[in-house]
């Protein structure tokens, strides 16, 4: 493969930039509602959130992770989303061993608890999904450089409701508002990384980019179904349940508008 034109990085790192900045200030306007307005939105948010992480996973990721593996390949890939939900299992089980105190003397575990275990996955997988980005992002702009511009608009689009929604589960989950800030935008900045080093490495980690997708898709299904939905049901009302369905299916809509927008 040639050597890509220099001049790309710093379009590549201007959407990278870009994003991290747009996203961290819609995030950080949510923290700065009133506390009551937060607490009438924040299951919208989780609502919108977990529509989001599901979309993504099955209608971008998966077939994402499938395009690079080949066909030959596709057992491997829902192998490692196997593999995935397994390890964010039990990474979820050694946060509750760490807090073990916060389990009531029925052994059940409180809502709070649930959700900051939510709040620390998201955080991994946000990470890793944002490194993912930057990665992407990279190579469609070395391939060609207005599909970058495309991918880099789409990136900003769905990042923006996606980090807005991670700070309603931190703040739900216990995490201050400094705390949650602070942790988003080194994940946002997880980004960048990832850009700079698949422009070095382009051809190490495209080539096994399949795998990484998978794995990231594995992180937000187990994060939506095992954390996210289970807190859902809190609201039983059918006013709370056709509110959480139409936040689910605004969240599905919309990645599905970002990913007809990148065709």
């Amino acid at each position: 493969m040639p050597a890509p034109d220099s001049h790309l990085l710093l379009w590549i790192l201007g959407f990278t930039l870009v994003g991290a900045f747009l996203s961290m200030a819609a995030g950080g306007a949510y923290l700065l509602l009133p506390a009551h307005w937060r607490e009438k939105t924040v299951a919208h948010l989780i609502s919108l959130a977990t529509g989001t992480l599901l979309a993504v996973s099955f209608m971008d990721l998966l077939p994402e992770a499938l395009e690079h593996a080949g066909d030959a390949a596709g057992h491997q890939i829902f192998a490692t989303v196997l593999v995935g939900i397994l390890v964010f299992f039990l990474l979820e089980k050694t946060l509750i061993w760490r807090h073990a105190h916060q389990v009531d003397s029925h052994g059940h575990a409180h809502h709070h608890h649930g959700m900051r275990n939510a709040g620390a996955l998201v955080m991994v997988g946000d990470t890793f999904h944002n490194f993912l980005d930057g990665v992407l992002l990279t190579a469609t702009f070395v391939a060609d450089p207005a599909l970058g511009v495309v991918t880099g608009m789409a990136i900003i689009a769905h990042e923006i409701p996606q980090e807005v929604g991670d700070f309603a589960i931190m703040l739900e989950g216990g995490y201050s508002r400094w705390q949650t800030f602070g942790l988003n935008a080194v994940s946002s900045l997880a980004m960048v990384g990832g850009a700079l080093l698949a422009w070095w490495q382009l051809p190490l980690l495209t080539g096994h980019l399949g795998y990484v997708l998978a794995f990231t898709a594995a992180s937000f299904i187990y994060i939506a179904i095992a954390d996210l939905i289970p807190s859902l049901h809190q609201g039983v009302t059918p006013r709370e349940t056709f509110a959480q369905i139409f936040w689910m299916a605004t969240g599905v809509l919309f990645v599905m508008a970002v990913h007809h927008f990148e065709g």
